[in-house]
């Protein structure tokens, strides 16, 4: 898969299956925040998906859509990349990273998944 920093570098990275982008991220030293140690429960690792990628994936629980509504300049494509998991069909992704999340833990800390 591919990420797109805030800045528009690009970063391709390789992804084992089932592991959500997030982790992918992580494991890659992308600038993406995990405020809830991927809970669902903030809207820290909102991400873009290119469009062929976000219509292969079911669409995001009540919960989800819950956390979106909270994020920075949401946009169709719009996900959680703690929701998402790594599938083969996915293979070669564009995940863009936002400009700006909303993070209600101090700046800096980086939350470890429980």
């Amino acid at each position: 898969m591919t990420f797109v920093k805030a800045d528009g570098s690009t970063h391709s990275v390789n992804a084992y299956v089932d592991q959500t982008f997030l982790q992918a991220a992580l494991d890659h030293g992308m600038p993406i925040e995990a405020a809830c140690a991927a809970s669902c429960a903030c809207s820290t690792c909102h991400v873009y998906l290119d469009d062929a990628s976000y219509r292969q994936l079911p669409e995001p629980e009540d919960k989800e859509y819950d956390m979106l509504d909270q994020a920075f300049f949401p946009k169709p494509t719009s996900r959680l990349a703690c929701q998402i998991k790594v599938k083969r069909t996915l293979s070669g992704a564009t995940v863009t990273l936002p400009k700006a999340t909303r993070n209600m833990a101090v700046d800096g800390y980086v939350a470890k998944p429980h």
